[in-house]
């Protein structure tokens, strides 16, 4: 076996991150080259081999295809592993029109909606005490925004671990935590926003309650993009 990667310093992932974003706001567009090793390590105040080490974590991530002779190319955005924390949440950082949240929108609908309809088959009294016990938590803390935000994230949380899709719910915790990291994402809560969403959360559980696996799909679903278009900035429109 290999030796294991050593780990980039603190300077290295300074000067990562400020690749990834010249890369993400199209600085350096797709199919365009990144400066040579040398000119980037004179640009960063770095040595080489910090430069050459971060080459390696961008071409790991897919953004870049490193060609002998022919320089550091940006390859189009399909190629990148947009599950990465740091591709996403840059994504996410300078999305001004929403889109990317949009899609992470779909994508997170998609999967806690498979996830809720697979607890809604599985469900045994431990796990609906769980859920009961998380909904009560959002119902005693409407007045409190920052509890009640919490007791919902626990409610997603249950439902995602009660589903026993442990693909499914990796991936969505990526997509929910990055999501939470922005400020565009949590937007503008309207009128009667928590009783809204707390009636949601009711009819999702009840139909877990009663093993009805397809109305659990779309309760959630329905919560998911439902809450999400409540809350989008209306400043910001669809490109």
């Amino acid at each position: 076996m290999g030796s294991a990667r050593a780990p980039i310093d603190r300077i290295g992932v300074a000067v990562l991150r400020e690749l990834v974003e010249m890369i993400v706001t199209g600085a350096v567009p797709e199919g365009g080259v990144l400066p040579p090793e040398a000119q980037l390590s004179q640009e960063f105040g770095v040595s080489r081999t910090v430069i050459r080490e971060t080459m390696k974590r961008l071409q790991e991530k897919g953004m870049v295809t490193v060609a002998q002779g022919r320089g550091t190319h940006v390859n189009a955005m399909r190629s990148w592993n947009l599950m990465d924390p740091l591709i996403l949440s840059t994504l996410i950082g300078h999305d001004d029109t929403l889109g990317i949240l949009d899609e992470l929108s779909v994508v997170r609908g998609a999967l806690e909606s498979a996830m809720a309809a697979a607890t809604a088959k599985r469900r045994d009294d431990d796990g609906l005490s769980r859920l009961r016990a998380t909904l009560q938590l959002m119902r005693d803390s409407m007045e409190d925004s920052a509890a009640f935000r919490d007791a919902d994230i626990q409610f997603h949380i249950a439902v995602m671990e009660l589903s026993d899709n442990t693909l499914a719910e990796s991936l969505a915790r990526v997509l929910f935590e990055r999501a939470l990291e922005s400020s565009r994402y949590h937007g503008i809560d309207p009128e009667h926003a928590f009783e809204l969403t707390m009636r949601e959360h009711e009819l999702i559980l009840a139909a877990i309650e009663a093993g009805d696996a397809e109305a659990a799909r779309a309760a959630m679903d329905h919560h998911i993009l439902g809450s999400w278009e409540r809350r989008r900035l209306p400043t910001l429109k669809r490109s």
